[in-house]
């Protein structure tokens, strides 16, 4: 019982199916699909396929991309499976409950928080540079004060209070290339500008704002929106591969592994060493397609439609990666894509292409916008379902009676994320989120291998091919990228996993609908 007590799969499609008082079945395999690429275009594509080339794999980013893209695909499979067998809003936290308890679904619930609510906190402030620089472009300057948050994170760990070099018109002082030349005070005052203290960030406050408000009004509503920002940028980036070929030079791919390089602290980059170094870098360009999993009760036909637009989804944007990957370093030498804007970078090697920069920074835009609106919709969808199980309190399963959606939960989702992405620093939380998302894959990659053998008998409409060879893949590739990430990102990992199973023990176990069922029976 409690912490090892299973969800029966029999219970769980009685669930999905009973649509009285639920959400509003909406979607089709089209919005799903757009609703996965829109989780998965975003910051990867405009700026860690530079960083990747430039600081690991040179023109062999694209083969990383294929390898990150394989170990996405075996955890895509799964998510696939479960999806179609158990079509629950609760994602990777419903497919633990039904195959490894209680206890693990509450600690995989738990860690999706990082990856949907703070993950859309940070998109959003990356969304926030990149909308005020293209309001500078145009002559409107939004005042340093209230374009970033008063708090910032230096050397990986230390809180200090933010600041913006600024000139005597109040514009932004940026050199893209060092992104050091004004990281001090003095640095700045040196320049010739003037270091304004962050109040708060409105442009991304805003922002989640706006969207907390279209995502309670309705999915479908919300769909549509994301169908237009998806289309936007889809157009930009094929705009970006289409004429980028044209200029392609054939020498700034050779080669095209370069030679390994060791580094002054012993590490080294490039070389096919660094092409495996790099694939954990950009799998994280794929983090979010898992929220296609959490629109399931508002799909109108979830066995088929949910693993359409997961496996779609996944494959459109790997082949797009990799065309762009390609692209931007056919256009411009690998080592100028360390920077900030490595499309913009590419593109300015080259005069001709000099009027797609701005449709990129528009595209970059949308992009990041949509990524916001997927994780906004996604983890009040989680604590929607967790809230029915007992796990939560009943506020966070209350449906609007007229749009029939999880509105209050999405509007207590929406002020977190506005206090997180408006006022505190954001450069801890990267890894962090990285390591609750894979945390999940691997579950889920594990748990379709243990159904398989503890209930071979169940109906799957979809089935993940030869298990149990691609979960271990999945699960493996997962794992290794944790393994990867740094030891403070474990102690943190550490401190909310803690907080996480307190919050259990102290509340969860003692509401849960199953466990007060079971106790019941005896």
């Amino acid at each position: 019982m409690g912490i090892w007590s299973k969800k029966s799969i029999t219970a769980l499609r009685a669930e999905a199916e009973s649509s009285e008082g639920g959400l509003k079945r909406t979607l089709g395999a089209l919005n799903l699909t757009m609703l996965g690429i829109g989780a998965i275009i975003g910051a990867g594509i405009f700026v860690l396929t530079g960083t990747a080339a430039a600081n690991f794999a040179g023109p062999g980013v694209s083969l990383s991309f294929v390898l990150a893209g394989l170990a996405c695909l075996f955890a895509g499979l799964c998510y696939a499976e479960f999806a179609s067998m158990i079509p629950i809003a609760g994602s990777a936290y419903t497919y633990s409950y039904a195959t490894m308890g209680e206890g693990v679904a509450w600690f995989i619930g738990w860690n999706l928080v990082l990856e949907y609510l703070f993950a859309a906190s940070t998109v959003a402030v990356g969304w926030s540079g990149y909308f005020s620089a293209m309001l500078n472009e145009a002559g409107v300057h939004v005042p340093a004060a209230f374009a970033s948050a008063p708090l910032t994170v230096i050397n990986g760990h230390e809180v200090v209070r933010a600041f913006t070099c600024v000139d005597g018109t109040g514009t932004t002082l940026v050199d893209a290339l060092t992104k050091a030349a004004y990281a001090t005070r003095e640095a700045c005052t040196a320049a010739g500008g003037s270091p304004v203290e962050g109040l708060i960030n409105l442009p991304a406050v805003a922002l989640i704002l706006a969207l907390t408000f279209l995502l309670v009004r309705g999915v479908q509503e919300s769909a549509t929106f994301n169908n237009i920002v998806v289309a936007i940028k889809m157009i930009i980036v094929l705009l970006v591969i289409g004429f980028g070929f044209m200029y392609v030079n054939p020498e700034n791919w050779t080669p095209f592994i370069p030679e390994m390089v060791t580094n002054p602290d012993g590490s080294t980059k490039y070389g096919m060493s660094g092409v495996l170094r790099a694939a954990p870098v950009v799998f994280f360009s794929y983090i979010g397609f898992d929220a296609v999993s959490t629109a399931a009760q508002e799909a109108k036909n979830p066995q088929r439609d949910l693993p359409i637009g997961m496996i779609a989804s996944l494959l459109i944007c790997t082949v797009l990666y990799i065309l762009m990957s390609l692209v931007m370093t056919g256009l411009a030498p690998y080592t100028a894509l360390g920077v900030p804007h490595p499309v913009s970078a590419a593109l300015e090697a080259v005069p001709q292409l000099k009027w797609l920069e701005y449709l990129v920074n528009i595209g970059a835009v949308a992009g990041l916008s949509s990524v916001v609106l997927v994780m906004l919709m996604g983890q009040p969808r989680i604590f929607y379902t967790m809230s029915r199980d007992g796990l939560l309190p009943k506020v966070f399963a209350k449906v609007h009676p007229v749009y029939q959606t999880p509105a209050a939960s999405t509007w207590i989702v929406g002020i977190i994320a506005i206090i997180i992405a408006g006022f505190f620093p954001l450069g801890l939380l990267g890894e962090l989120v990285s390591g609750g998302t894979l945390a999940a894959f691997a579950t889920v990659c594990i748990g379709v291998w243990v159904l398989r053998v503890r209930s071979p008998e169940l109906e799957r409409p979809f089935k993940t091919p030869l298990v149990p060879l691609v979960p271990l893949l999945g699960a493996g590739a997962t794992l290794y990228m944790m393994y990867q990430l740094p030891g403070l990102t474990w102690a943190l990992l550490g401190v909310w996993t803690a907080i996480g199973m307190t919050t259990y023990f102290v509340y969860g176990m003692r509401n849960s609908t199953i466990g007060k069922q079971e106790a019941g029976k005896r």
